[in-house]
């Protein structure tokens, strides 16, 4: 009888037994491994997680992964695990813009097998990515690990912020996870000054993007103030050209030169004045103070290239070349003189380069390059002028849900690329045509010319005179003297 008690109590505390007992799956894990789905996350190279299938939520070291099968766990987000492992220092040093250098102090009462750091770059992106590196370091219980960032690989803008945080198993088999850390990877080697507006429109439509800080180092507060001002002008003209508005906070950087610029690049091209990172909200360029006027320009042709691919972000497809590069100089102002010669040159000339050829990256020739500037120029006008702001924002939405040139062309305006080439061709045509037989229709040009023809005619006629006279008299003089 006694046996057979004994044999029901085993059975039934078998029955009560917890569930975790019972095999883990590799989302669903023991407190001792860290943020269960976001450590899973942590590897050599980014990988892509649906929003679907993960929430995170890092207060109090609480991450609720949503995913089907999955269980509510705690991580650990302190410097010290239960266990022993404890992290004496933590330090990211930056060597702008060539590297970063993170570094890490930390002991447990066994040696120490393995430390990686994880981090998230802030920047616009299609789903969460979160990147994992091994550190450098020698197996002890007391350890000096380091991982060097090296920008050749991967570069990051001024300005840019990464969320970091350690990883360190012992052998053990305990694992910890700091809490996380911020790094802005500044450009340390200039004394900056900033200057900050918000709420360009009148009625923003959002809370925060319309919020844009100026950065620079060289040029008083009025330097900072005219560019500001052109910022503002421009984002403003844009919302109500196109529709379109920034969906982040913009900073720009101001460099005092082209070559303080590229010094601030990894691999900079030569001609590089400006460049524009729409994934982080940045803009880098130079601009002497010296150079206002162009520097103005400059500035809101970025601004526009960053607020139209915000407002076009997707992971379907890109706007065609000319429309991209079209708003961007149609936004700076009036088109300028240079550009439209060569416009109006090679509308006389017939060497038109088709619409569906500027729908690819632009050539590097420079008078090419000049014309694709200027062509791109006119089709955003031609489709402002006579069509308006709705058609074209509409259109801009239908490249960011995917659809095709011809696509989003024929749904929005009833004409694809093709067509767009000669409706826009034929009203340059008309103008060609206006302008070459204006003189003929103009009531005071005939008289001008007319009085024009008279007075050379006169002039012939008094200046042959004039030699006449000389040859008469030199022979009378010759003659005289025999």
């Amino acid at each position: 009888m006694i046996r057979y008690l004994a044999l029901i109590a085993v059975v039934s505390l078998s029955l009560l037994a917890p569930a975790s007992v019972v095999g883990q799956s590799s989302i669903s894990v023991s407190d001792s491994d860290c943020h269960s789905a976001a450590f899973a996350l942590c590897h050599s190279e980014p990988r892509l997680v649906g929003a679907q299938n993960l929430a995170q939520d890092k207060l109090g070291g609480e991450l609720l992964d949503t995913s089907p099968g999955s269980e509510i766990q705690l991580a650990m987000t302190g410097t010290q695990a239960d266990d022993g492992i404890t992290v004496l220092a933590s330090d990211v040093e930056i060597d702008f813009p060539r590297q970063a250098v993170f570094t890490l102090e930390a002991e447990s009462s066994t040696d120490i097998v393995d430390v990686r750091l994880c981090y998230r770059v802030d920047k616009m992106k299609y789903a969460e990515v979160v990147s994992e590196a091994w550190a450098d370091f020698t197996r002890a219980t007391r350890i000096d690990a380091r991982w060097v960032w090296d920008m050749r690989q991967a570069s990051l803008p001024p300005g840019a912020e990464v969320t970091y945080w350690w990883v360190i198993e012992d052998a053990a088999g305990n694992r910890l996870e700091t809490s996380f850390e911020i790094m802005r990877f500044d450009d340390g080697r200039y004394v900056w000054q900033s200057l900050t507006s918000s709420g360009f429109l009148a009625e923003s439509q959002i809370s925060q993007g319309d919020e844009l800080t100026i950065f620079w180092y060289e040029g008083d507060s009025s330097f900072a103030r005219a560019l500001m001002d052109v910022c503002e002008e421009g984002l403003a003209r844009l919302t109500e050209d196109i529709g379109t508005f920034p969906q982040r906070p913009i900073r720009i950087y101001v460099y005092a030169s082209t070559s303080d610029l590229q010094g601030a690049m990894i691999f900079p091209y030569e001609w590089t004045g400006g460049v524009a990172f729409p994934e982080f909200s940045t803009i880098a360029i130079g601009i002497a103070p010296a150079a206002l006027t162009w520097g103005k320009r400059a500035l809101v042709h970025e601004l526009t290239h960053l607020v139209v691919y915000q407002a076009t972000f997707g992971p379907y497809g890109r706007l065609p070349t000319w429309l991209d590069e079209g708003l961007a100089t149609y936004n700076e102002g009036e088109l300028a003189a240079s550009l439209r010669s060569c416009l109006e040159s090679a509308i006389l000339e017939d060497r038109l380069i088709s619409v569906r050829s500027l729908s690819s990256p632009f050539s590097a020739e420079t008078e090419k390059a000049c014309l694709s500037y200027a062509q791109s120029y006119s089709l955003v006008e031609y489709l402002l002028d006579n069509y308006g702001q709705d058609k074209m924002l509409e259109l801009l939405t239908l490249f960011r849900q995917g659809n095709t040139h011809d696509e989003a062309l024929t749904e929005v305006y009833g004409f694809d690329t093709d067509g767009l080439d000669a409706n826009w061709r034929a009203t340059l045509s008309a103008r060609t045509v206006i302008a070459s037989g204006a003189w003929q229709s103009h009531p005071v040009l005939p008289a001008v010319l007319a009085v024009l023809a008279i007075a050379a005619a006169l002039w012939g006629v008094l200046v042959l005179r004039k030699r006449t006279w000389r040859r008469s008299s030199a022979k009378r003089i010759e003659e005289d003297e025999v």
